[in-house]
């Protein structure tokens, strides 16, 4: 039983938030848009702490990540998400406005699948945004730990050790 692919946006500037939300829209790509307005909000949510311990169970199709957060910034973010073995396979975008190579490389180091930059131009930024999620949510093939429920990985484990 697949469960209904979301998008983790981690972006700590509410008006581009706001944008991104635009872009992003459910009626385009019929996916939720879960928004964290810092590091720890965003690993709160992906490992379903805090105010976010109610949250569905299951992996976000992509966590869209900004560099420069407050309270834990994306580079740790993304650190702590590749590091785990258990959140390793999560899509990580990084999406910032940031082109310095030092932080390109050093994303693609801790394991990013892409680094893009924030066009300026709202109908560049809005365009860029729809592709990546289209891609994302609609394209690419989730492994089953990312795409399945994890109650469902679960029972799929415990059936095929039965069987």
């Amino acid at each position: 039983m697949k469960k209904s692919k979301w998008i983790l946006l981690a972006e700590d500037d509410a008006p581009l938030a706001e944008l991104t939300m635009l872009a992003l829209a459910p009626e385009k790509l019929a996916c939720e848009v879960i928004v964290a307005r810092d590091g720890v909000e965003a690993l709160d949510c992906i490992r379903r702490r805090g105010e976010f311990l109610t949250r569905d169970e299951g992996h976000p199709a992509l966590v869209l990540l900004d560099l420069k957060m407050p309270k834990v910034d994306g580079l740790e973010v993304l650190r702590q998400i590749k590091s785990d073995p258990r959140l390793k396979n999560i899509p990580v975008v990084m999406f910032t406005s940031s082109r310095e190579l030092a932080d390109v490389n050093r994303s693609y180091q801790l394991g990013a699948n892409a680094y893009v930059v924030k066009p300026v131009d709202f109908q560049k930024f809005s365009e860029a945004l729809e592709k990546i999620g289209r891609f994302w949510t609609r394209l690419n093939e989730l492994p089953p730990e990312v795409a399945c429920n994890q109650k469902t990985v679960r029972d799929l484990r415990q059936l095929s050790a039965v069987g």
